[in-house]
């Protein structure tokens, strides 16, 4: 088994947490499918919404499946976590692409 089978296997088996669904979002970025990869990166910060690296990774999903509120909601989601548990690297990278997104859907920055 390669890709995704392995962590859906497991998921399968119960074994249902943040980590396991961050794998399956990440794997499926992987295979380019945003949408299905999203759906488990939801599920990721619904286990842990403190998961910063988890939030930045649906957000790029949103981003991939051109879902550019939703991203922009879970960038900014992302950054206050990452704010809060002082992850300043990932709160700093999630701000720039939240900006690139206010830039395509022509909003201004909050600053």
């Amino acid at each position: 088994m390669s890709g995704p089978e392995n962590f859906l296997a497991m998921l399968a088996a119960g074994r249902d947490n943040a980590m396991l669904r961050y794998a399956l979002g990440n794997e499926y970025l992987k295979l380019g499918e945003a949408r299905t990869a999203a759906e488990h990166l939801r599920r990721a910060v619904e286990h842990d919404p403190k998961y910063s690296a988890a939030w930045k990774l649906l957000g790029k999903a949103l981003a991939e499946a051109e879902a550019w509120n939703d991203a922009l909601a879970a960038y900014r989601q992302g950054i206050a976590v990452a704010e809060a548990r002082g992850d300043k690297q990932a709160a700093k990278e999630m701000t720039v692409f939240a900006r690139r997104i206010e830039k395509r859907l022509g909003l201004k920055s909050d600053d």
